[in-house]
C-alpha cells in the first residue's frame, strides 16, 4: 500500500500572526495589497531612500560569498547568487532591520538578521518556499531557533536592465525589480499551515546586476538575548 501524504498541521499562533500583520498592512496608506486570492502579498514603494540602498549595496559587494541552500537535496545550480550576512547592529543596518519589523508590527527578536543577495548575469534562485519543510532533517534545529518562518520581507536595492524578476508562478504574480521597493508576503495560509502557493523564484538576470535584501520572521524568538 502507498503511504498517505500527511497534511501540514494548522497553527493558531501562525494564523493569528497572519491576521495581525495583514490588518496592520491593510490599514497603512503607504502599503498596497496585490489583488491575489492565492497569497497575501503587499508592496511598499520607496521604502528605502537611494542613499540607504547604496549603503546596503556597498556592504553586499564588500562581504559577499556564494549563496547556500537549506535542503537535504544538494543541487549546485539551484541557487547561484552571492549572499552577504549583515551585521544586525551596524549603523547602516539596524535602522532598516528594525523599520521592517515595525512596518509589519512584529517583534524585533522574531526577525532573522537581514541577508543581502547579489545576482550577476545568468544567476538565479529557482522556485522555492521560504517556510521550513518539517520533513527535512534541519527542522529540529529550526524549531529550537524560533520555529517556523511566517512572513518574508524583501527589498529591491536597484533597478535591473533586464530580467531578475521575482516570480510567484502558482499565485500568478511577477514583480520586476524597482529601487527601494519592499515586498512582504505571508508564507502561511489563514489556518496557519504552510501555503504551497507562495512558491517563488528569483529569475535569471539577463543584463546588469541585481541587489536585494531579505528578512524572514519566525513564529517565536530567533534572536537570543
Amino acid at each position: 500500500m502507498f503511504a498517505r501524504k500527511q497534511k501540514p498541521a494548522t497553527s493558531p499562533l501562525r494564523a493569528e500572526i497572519g491576521r495581525q500583520v495583514a490588518a496592520r498592512l491593510d490599514a497603512d496608506p503607504r502599503v498596497e495589497r496585490a489583488g491575489l486570492e492565492a497569497i497575501q502579498l503587499y508592496f511598499h514603494l520607496d521604502f528605502l531612500t537611494g542613499d540607504q540602498c547604496d549603503a546596503l549595496i556597498a556592504l553586499i559587494d564588500a562581504n559577499r560569498r556564494p549563496s547556500t541552500l537549506l535542503s537535504d537535496r544538494a543541487d549546485t545550480g539551484f541557487r547561484t547568487s552571492e549572499s552577504c550576512d549583515m551585521d544586525r547592529w551596524s549603523p547602516d543596518v539596524r535602522p532598516i532591520d528594525e523599520a521592517i519589523a515595525d512596518l509589519l508590527g512584529l517583534p524585533h527578536e522574531n526577525g532573522e538578521t537581514m541577508q543581502g543577495q547579489r545576482y550577476a548575469v545568468g544567476q538565479q534562485f529557482r522556485a522555492h518556499h521560504d517556510y521550513f519543510h518539517e520533513s527535512e532533517s534541519y527542522w529540529a534545529q529550526m524549531q529550537a531557533s524560533g520555529g517556523q518562518r511566517t512572513w518574508t520581507a524583501m527589498i529591491f536595492l536597484n533597478d535591473v536592465e533586464e530580467g531578475g524578476a521575482t516570480w510567484f508562478p502558482q499565485a500568478g504574480a511577477r514583480v520586476a525589480p524597482r529601487r527601494g521597493m519592499l515586498l512582504a508576503w505571508n508564507n502561511m495560509k489563514p489556518d496557519g499551515s504552510p501555503n504551497e502557493l507562495t512558491l517563488h523564484e528569483g529569475m535569471p538576470v539577463a543584463e546588469g546586476v541585481k541587489y536585494i535584501v531579505t528578512k524572514w520572521f519566525r513564529e517565536g524568538s530567533w534572536l537570543k538575548r
